[in-house]
């Protein structure tokens, strides 16, 4: 990593730090060679762009090394999860502690967190003492959480590309993503490797079997030797994805190993089983020679390094109603450079900057659809109207 210690906590997180000349703070990557190239993301007619107006990025709020964002059904707080070990919510109250569990390195820790459609459970992904990869489940009443269980769990041969989100799908599945496992250019191969859940996003139905349910259409069930729970793979380090609240399809943030970032899309009514690329390829250029069949193009490249480039960070596309000309559009930054863009959907060329947070470790989303950013230096942002 090539930032200072204070950017490493998350960098980690959000970076892909382990390639032979270590990259920035925050890198995340995939790609590949003969490649499928994928749909275009549809937008509601009603979402055209208005006239491009100004954004104003107001504090809200202050954490410890925020870096994931959920609310929950019937309840107008927001829930923050800190790095650090504890999940709170936007009025300074603490709903759980791991941080006397969480491993410390800067690419682990609490990492993501989703709330059950019904709102009687809470899901988080953190990484323990030993590194390796939890996905536990509370009930919770909007008060307590209690009845605390593993869903998942996953060993980590190494400390960074933990991946870490949480979300549930309009299906109404968990979505998990997991990266690689770390090392340099995937030195096991889990990226292409079907045998193991590292580089994947994985579906499953945390309340229909214990410790889970695989669901019956997912796209690798009844194969031999590939892991059931594999929804998409192919992946290097996708620290964050997001769902379009209108239409249902899939953003993949994935960051890059030496050279390129990227942003992948599935569309909505996917049968699942996408690849990515990684590590054939790292954004859309094959990766030390790597060919494959199949292999769906990325919507979003950019270069490493450029403007101190480091990590993507996925954001959503906007659907709420108090920015008019942002409607339709997909919001995502850079970790190390700061900088925020918004692209329509359907022009993703068009991409414009329209902010800047330093340190951007995530975006959230609020029942209403507008948008939220956060900084690993603590900050809470709402995004709004300049």
């Amino acid at each position: 990593m090539r930032l200072v210690v204070a950017v490493l906590l998350l960098v980690a997180i959000v970076t892909a730090c382990s390639s032979e000349a270590p990259p920035p703070a925050g890198q995340l990557t995939p790609r590949a060679e003969l490649t499928t190239t994928a749909p275009a993301p549809t937008t509601p007619a009603s979402t055209t762009p208005a006239e491009r107006g100004e954004l104003r990025f107001r504090m809200i709020g202050r954490f410890e090394q925020p870096v994931a964002l959920a609310v929950r059904e019937g309840d107008d707080r927001m829930y923050v999860a800190e790095q650090t070990g504890r999940l709170r919510t936007d009025d300074g109250k603490t709903v759980i502690d791991l941080s006397g569990e969480v491993s410390g390195g800067n690419e682990q820790g609490l990492l993501g967190v989703a709330f059950h459609p019904s709102g009687r459970w809470v899901y988080l992904d953190w990484t323990d003492a030993q590194g390796r990869t939890h996905v536990t489940e509370w009930a919770y009443d909007g008060s307590k959480a209690t009845g605390r269980r593993d869903v998942l769990t996953q060993d980590q041969p190494f400390p960074n590309h933990n991946g870490g989100q949480l979300a549930f799908g309009p299906d109404g599945y968990l979505y998990i993503a997991l990266g690689d496992g770390g090392g340099a250019g995937d030195p096991q191969g889990s990226g292409q490797d079907l045998g193991t859940l590292l580089g994947k996003v994985l579906r499953i139905d945390p309340r229909g079997g214990r410790p889970y349910k695989v669901p019956e259409d997912n796209p690798f069930v009844g194969k031999e030797g590939a892991k059931t729970e594999i929804w998409a793979y192919g992946l290097r380090n996708p620290w964050r994805f997001t769902f379009d609240r209108d239409t249902g399809d899939l953003w993949i943030g994935d960051v890059g190993q030496n050279a390129w970032e990227e942003v992948d899309y599935q569309p909505a009514g996917s049968e699942g089983g996408e690849n990515y690329g990684w590590n054939l390829r790292e954004g859309d250029k094959p990766f030390r020679g790597g060919k494959g069949r199949e292999l769906v193009d990325p919507m979003i490249v950019y270069p490493l390094g450029e403007g101190g480039n480091c990590s993507v960070i996925a954001g959503y596309v906007y659907r709420g109603e108090k920015i008019p000309w942002l409607r339709g559009q997909f919001m995502y930054g850079d970790f190390c450079a700061g900088w925020i863009k918004a692209a329509p959907v359907d022009e993703l060329d068009k991409a414009a900057e329209v902010g800047n947070v330093e340190q951007l470790s995530s975006f959230g989303q609020g029942h209403d659809g507008e948008l939220y950013a956060l900084s690993l230096r603590g900050q809470l942002y709402r995004i709004e109207p300049a």
